[in-house]
């Protein structure tokens, strides 16, 4: 791994989490997939309970159960998580789309866990155990933090990727683009973002189309960064 020299945030996580998934379960073909995945719409609800000083966050996401139905999306509210979950906050993290085309995973499976927000099934993806009051992961924008997860991205050749670069020169591949800030933004748009981001002092944003199979290994822990459109990207070892 190329030396990495920044600061990163400690975040206990027991799986993939927020603007990535975790370890999923197999599914049938089709819209159930992890194959197939460049452009699959899902919708993320992160709902956090608070027990005295300590904050439990649950990530839960559509992926191999649906593509998030716009209309059903649309009626959730975060006072209506909080009713149904029992917590104290919650993010509506989506609409999101892949943008790598298969997801491997290895290690521990999924709970089995699952949860209906309004009419939308969601599977248990992870869960995170921080201080209260303490950012999580996705919380700040050019800001890296560390997931502890077991997973494979990969990205086929003759395919697109869209790469963060900070200012040491370390490659961040972008695994989800979001319509949470810019509800207009599509895939078309990906290879000129740069003109549309607000990019701090040294980060560059390029597009790449890859020649061979890109595999990203996140190896038990990866390190992961947003956008300031919410955009998620994982660092390229």
């Amino acid at each position: 791994m190329k030396l990495i020299r920044f600061l990163l945030r400690p975040v206990l996580v027991c799986a993939f989490v927020a603007l990535l998934i975790g370890r999923a379960a197999p599914a049938a073909a089709g819209s159930t997939d992890t194959n197939n995945l460049r452009d699959v719409r899902y919708c993320e609800i992160i709902p956090s309970v608070v027990t005295g000083s300590i904050t439990t966050t649950y990530v839960y996401n559509t992926l191999t159960f649906n593509r998030c139905p716009r209309g059903q999306w649309s009626q959730i509210t975060e006072g209506e998580v909080n009713r149904e979950f029992g917590s104290q906050s919650a993010q509506l993290n989506g609409p999101r789309h892949w943008v790598m085309d298969e997801i491997q995973a290895s290690g521990s499976t999924t709970t089995g866990e699952t949860f209906t927000f309004g009419t939308i099934e969601m599977g248990l993806r992870g869960i995170i155990v921080t201080p209260t009051g303490t950012p999580t992961v996705g919380n700040q924008f050019y800001v890296p933090n560390q997931v502890q997860r077991d997973t494979i991205f990969v990205y086929k050749a003759g395919q697109p990727i869209f790469i963060l670069t900070d200012p040491l020169g370390n490659e961040y591949v972008m695994q989800s683009y979001a319509q949470i800030v810019d509800t207009t933004l599509m895939y078309k748009d990906l290879p000129n973002l740069a003109s549309e981001l607000r990019l701090p002092s040294g980060w560059q944003f390029s597009t790449r189309t890859l020649t061979q199979d890109l595999q990203m290994n996140s190896n038990g822990l990866a390190i992961v960064v947003n956008d300031d459109l919410a955009n998620s990207y994982q660092l390229n070892p």
